[in-house]
């Protein structure tokens, strides 16, 4: 059995300090509020709000219900869910037609769900979406 040197006063001060870093990474990364539960995305049909909310050529947040509806030149809606397709963050900002996401910086385009900065790769998931009775229904599927 080989005898092992007890750890310098500078080892055992430096591992202190490091470690609760370690946690504030795991932290970070989870996103927004604690990371995204099960029911982030609609999983059945929800009503947003007025379709004369969402103007011709601009888009509109929902963040309680984590969609984005757009409306592009030709009058069409489109709905996304505003889920992170890079680390599941919820993303709660919208400037004009770009969705930022709150926890690595992802950009989305709101009218097509492209990505349009890193480092997400896949685009967002297209909902389906109608006006009834003048209301914005969105539900799971394009």
């Amino acid at each position: 059995m080989s005898a092992r040197p007890p750890a310098s006063r500078r080892t055992v001060l430096r591992g202190a300090a490091v470690t609760p870093l370690a946690g504030l990474g795991l932290t970070a990364c989870a996103g927004v509020g604690g990371g995204v539960t099960t029911d982030a995305m609609p999983t059945a049909p929800v009503e947003l709000g007025a379709e004369s909310e969402v103007a011709e050529g601009s888009a509109k947040l929902y963040r309680d219900h984590n969609v984005v509806v757009s409306r592009d030149g030709n009058g069409t809606l489109k709905a996304y869910s505003t889920i992170c397709t890079h680390a599941g963050c919820p993303i709660d900002k919208l400037q004009g037609t770009t969705l930022i996401c709150p926890c690595h910086g992802s950009e989305f385009d709101a009218v097509t769900g492209k990505v349009v900065q890193s480092p997400a790769t896949e685009p967002l998931s297209e909902l389906s979406v109608k006006v009834t009775n003048g209301k914005i229904i969105a539900r799971p599927g394009a």
